[in-house]
């Protein structure tokens, strides 16, 4: 439950995307527990699979794209692309 409220206020605290994001962010273990963290973030969850071991995320906020890849043994992210 910390970590939720932590990454909740991260979400609130910067608005630019992907500026809350990083290889420390926890988002979650499941493709539920990432879409729901990034959704209460403020970000826009557009698609979410598991992809070669990793949860691969595709998600918008403020107009602009990302994708990140999410370890489901830590829940940190590995990888972070943003366009």
């Amino acid at each position: 439950m910390r970590k939720l409220a932590l990454i909740t206020l991260l979400g609130l605290a910067s608005p630019a995307l992907a500026a809350d994001l990083n290889t420390q962010t926890e988002l979650g273990t499941t493709t539920e527990q990432v879409r729901s963290n990034l959704t209460t973030m403020g970000y826009d969850v557009r698609k979410v699979e598991m992809e070669d071991g990793k949860i691969e995320v595709y998600f918008v906020k403020d107009g602009k794209m990302g994708e990140a890849y999410v370890s489901p043994q830590t829940g940190k992210i590995t990888k972070l692309k943003t366009k």
